[in-house]
């Protein structure tokens, strides 16, 4: 097949969700079929080793840039026609003639777009079409409404009914659609949302593999710290999980690594909450930790941050929110905690019980190893992909 895949970033570096998502996804597809890629990016960039990065995947390369008036113009069009606010931030007429024309230049067999942020541009599209809504969308901003404060929660209730009316909307434009988790998939606003194909993230672990290295930290937490999931989990982390640990474990130091520590991450810091901003290697921060924690009260998706830190063989804890995606076996394979009392808890028993540690992170390890793998994962896209060029129905996968 030649796949044309449209994403609403490039991606390069790794250091978002649906930038790894797409990273690997193309790699996989690449093996068997002809990848012409398009990405829009908004961001300043290293473009040429960005296109080194991805180029032994791709016969073709475009980045479409777009400015802050052309993001203004979408948005005030997004306002106007109702769509969510950030499909009117990615959307952009000039971009959409620039993406029609790659189009109709390769002819591809195949329309794949990453995140309802591009289906505009593809949605009406006489072509075989795959969506990967990747996260419920809408529900990840419920749960931001939630916990806004009375200033914000007007905008995130309308952002949160249009997301339900456009993920519902382009539901039926696309052939094949996908998504990490089925809590996610039940979560999506359409009648027929089984209909769509669970494709989870998967893990490298040839890359994240156990290290054995000096320990300079108790309790590591990583991501995107500009992401507002993991700005309230740090939030969560310093206000009322961390002083419980330190009753018990006063000289217990907390890692905090990730790319763009929002400043409320920032304010965080002390001698015994270390912010590192970004990592050239991520690896670094879990090899030099003891235990690790995604203390996870909003967002959607699977966690990315937990495989990897249970590839290299860490013992994990989380919450119940974050492990319905994951699916790890509670006290065998990961901790669950309910509250701030609940995690503490686990930190203390991880950090002070040796065996209970090494057990976990070993279950945790084989777990991970035997359930997520982006070739296993991505061919279960790429034969629905196949099968609907081929008129064919594909068998949906129960999780």
């Amino acid at each position: 097949m030649k796949i044309f895949v449209l994403l609403p970033r490039i991606p390069y570096p790794l250091e978002k969700g649906d930038k790894l998502r797409a990273y690997h996804q193309v790699k996989q597809l690449s093996k068997q079929n002809d990848i012409v890629l398009c990405a829009l990016t908004d961001k300043s960039i290293d473009e040429q080793k960005a296109f080194q990065s991805l180029q032994p995947f791709c016969s073709s390369i475009t980045f479409i840039k777009t400015n802050k008036l052309q993001i203004l113009v979408g948005l005030i069009r997004a306002f106007f026609k109702g769509w969510p606010m950030q499909c009117g931030y990615f959307y952009n007429r000039k971009a959409a003639k620039k993406i029609d024309a790659l189009i109709e230049k390769h002819q591809p067999d195949m329309l794949f777009g990453q995140l309802v942020r591009v289906a505009e541009y593809i949605r009406h599209k006489n072509i075989p079409k795959a969506i990967d809504y990747q996260d419920v969308f809408s529900y990840g901003i419920k749960r931001r409404r939630d916990i806004a404060s009375w200033i914000a929660k007007p905008v995130f209730n309308m952002e949160y009914r249009r997301l339900c009316r456009y993920e519902a909307a382009v539901f039926d434009d696309f052939d094949v659609k996908s998504i990490i988790s089925e809590p996610d998939r039940a979560l999506i606003p359409h009648p027929k949302n089984n209909e769509i194909l669970i494709i989870p993230n998967g893990v490298d672990h040839a890359f994240f593999k156990p290290r054995e290295e000096e320990k300079r930290y108790d309790i590591v937490f990583t991501g995107n710290m500009s992401y507002a999931p993991n700005v309230n989990a740090v939030e969560y982390l310093a206000n009322e999980i961390l002083p419980i640990v330190w009753k018990s474990l006063p000289e217990a130091k907390m890692y905090i690594a990730g790319a763009n520590p929002d400043p409320k991450v920032k304010k965080a810091a002390s001698d015994r909450i270390i912010v590192s901003g970004w990592l050239d290697d991520i690896r670094d921060a879990y090899a030099q930790s003891r235990v690790f924690i995604a203390p996870m009260r909003i967002g959607t998706g699977l966690q990315n941050k937990l495989l990897e830190a249970m590839s290299m063989r860490l013992p994990a804890i989380t919450t119940p929110l974050a492990n319905a995606s994951l699916g790890a076996k509670p006290n065998e394979e990961i901790l669950i905690g309910n509250n701030a009392e609940e995690l503490a808890q686990h930190i203390i028993t991880l950090l002070t019980d040796t065996e209970k540690s090494a057990q976990i992170a070993q279950a945790g390890f084989d777990f991970t190893n035997r359930v997520y793998d982006w070739g296993t994962s991505t061919a279960i896209l790429e034969q629905a992909m196949a099968k609907t060029l081929n008129g064919e129905f594909y068998e949906l996968n129960e999780s």
